[in-house]
C-alpha cells in the first residue's frame, strides 16, 4: 500500500507519543525513520519503530534522556548516552563538536550506551550541509564471519563519509558485510536462495539457503579487506568508546537487553574553497565515459538522492502488514491476538542492517 510521508509522519510521531516520548526527541527520531524510508532503505524505515517501542516499554531505552558528556582533553567529548534514543543523542553530540572543530579544525564524539543510531547517511548528510566534513563509525552485534573462519565475531560495522559539495553534498555509507542481513531475510521469506558467497549456516558451511543463513553468518565484503576493515573498526570505536565487542554486543536486534555498542563521530573543518572544487571533480565523474551504454555513471548518494526526490512528490509504498502494526501502536486500530504484523516488524527490524 502507498501513504503520503505526512501521513507516516503523522501516525510515526503518534506511536512515539503514546510510548512516552516527548514531542521533540519524537521528532528526531521519526525524521531519521522517514528518511530512510523515502530515500528507498526501509530496512532502517518503519519496520524499525515497533522495536523501539518494545525496547521504550521494556525499560531499556530512556525516552527523556539526551545523554551526558564531558571533554576529554580540547576535541574528544566522552558521551554516555544514558540509554537515550540514538538520533537523539547523537545529535546533542554532533551539535557539540561541530561548534567545537569551528574552533579547534578537528572534534570527536566518542558515544556508549545509547540506542541504535540508524541509516549513518543521515547524519553524514546534516553536518556536511554545514559545511564540515564527518566521518562517522558504528558497531553491531555480531553478524559476519572472519576471513577464513567460520563463526559470526564482527558486527557488520558500517562506516560514513561526509563532505560538502554543490548543490548537495557527497555522502558514502557502507557496511562491511558482503550484504545485508536484511537481504537474506528478504529471500528467507519469498523461499528464494541466495548467492554462493554470501554467508554461512549455523554450523559455519556455506550455503545458499536464506534461511540457514538467517541463523549462521554474513561474509566480509571483499574478503580478507572487507574484513579487516571491519576489524579495525571494531576495536576502534571499542578502544574510544569502552563498549563492548564481538558476541558480547547486545541491544541493535532485540528488545531486551541495553544497547552496548559504540559509535564514533569526526568532524572536520575542510580546506577554505574545496567545495567547489570537489563539486567539479565529482560532475567529472558522472560525466566519465559509461561501461555501459545508456547507464551514465553515478556517484555515491545519487541513487539515494533521485529516490528522495520522488518519493517527495508521491505516496511511499509501506507493507500492509507493517502499517497495520503502526495504525495498532499509535492507538489508532484495535490490536489483534496474534496480530501477524507484529512478528513480521520483529523480524523485519532484527533483519536491516545495525548501523
Amino acid at each position: 500500500m502507498e501513504i503520503a510521508p505526512a501521513e507516516i509522519e503523522r501516525v510515526a510521531l503518534a506511536a512515539l507519543r503514546r510510548a512516552g516520548v516527548p514531542e521533540a526527541p519524537a521528532r528526531q527520531q521519526v525524521a531519521l525513520l522517514l528518511e530512510a524510508e523515502l530515500r528507498g532503505y526501509p530496512s532502517h524505515g518503519l519496520l524499525r519503530l515497533p522495536r523501539i517501542v518494545e525496547r521504550i516499554a521494556n525499560g531499556v531505552v530512556d525516552p527523556e534522556s539526551r545523554g551526558e558528556a564531558h571533554w576529554r582533553g580540547g576535541a574528544l567529548l566522552a558521551v554516555d548516552g544514558r540509554r537515550g534514543l540514538g538520533p537523539v543523542v547523537a545529535l546533542a553530540a554532533l551539535d557539540t563538536i561541530c561548534e567545537r572543530a569551528r574552533e579547534t579544525g578537528l572534534a570527536l564524539a566518542a558515544i556508549r550506551d545509547c540506542d541504535h543510531l540508524g541509516m549513518l547517511a543521515w547524519y553524514a548528510e546534516e553536518v556536511a550541509r554545514r559545511g564540515q566534513v564527518l566521518i562517522a563509525l558504528t558497531i553491531s552485534e555480531a553478524l559476519v564471519h572472519p576471513f577464513g573462519g567460520r563463526r559470526a565475531m564482527l558486527g557488520t560495522n558500517p562506516v560514513a563519509i561526509g563532505v560538502p559539495a554543490e548543490p548537495a553534498p557527497f555522502v558514502f555509507d557502507m557496511a562491511t558485510s558482503i550484504v545485508a542481513m536484511g537481504k537474506i531475510h528478504d529471500h528467507a521469506v519469498r523461499g528464494e536462495p541466495i548467492p554462493a558467497g554470501w554467508a554461512l549456516d549455523a554450523a559455519g558451511n556455506p550455503t545458499t539457503d536464506a534461511a540457514a543463513a538467517k541463523q549462521g553468518a554474513l561474509a566480509p565484503f571483499g574478503g580478507a579487506k572487507g574484513y579487516g576493515l571491519a576489524l579495525a573498526f571494531e576495536v576502534l570505536v571499542a578502544s574510544l568508546t569502552a563498549c563492548a565487542l564481538g558476541p558480547e554486543v547486545r541491544g541493535t536486534l532485540d528488545s531486551e537487553h541495553p544497547c552496548n555498542k559504540g559509535d564514533v563521530f569526526i568532524v572536520v573543518e575542510p580546506a577554505a574553497g574545496m567545495a567547489q572544487a570537489i563539486t567539479g571533480f565529482l560532475d567529472a565523474v558522472r560525466a566519465s565515459p559509461p561501461a555501459e551504454s545508456g547507464r551514465p555513471v553515478r556517484v555515491p548518494g545519487d541513487r539515494a538522492a533521485a529516490a528522495r526526490a520522488a518519493a517527495l512528490g508521491r505516496a511511499i509504498a509501506v507493507a500492509p502488514a507493517v502499517w497495520r502494526r503502526l495504525l495498532v501502536l499509535a492507538g489508532e486500530v484495535r490490536d489483534v491476538a496474534g496480530d501477524a504484523a507484529q512478528d513480521l516488524a520483529r523480524d523485519e527490524a532484527g533483519a536491516g542492517r545495525a548501523a
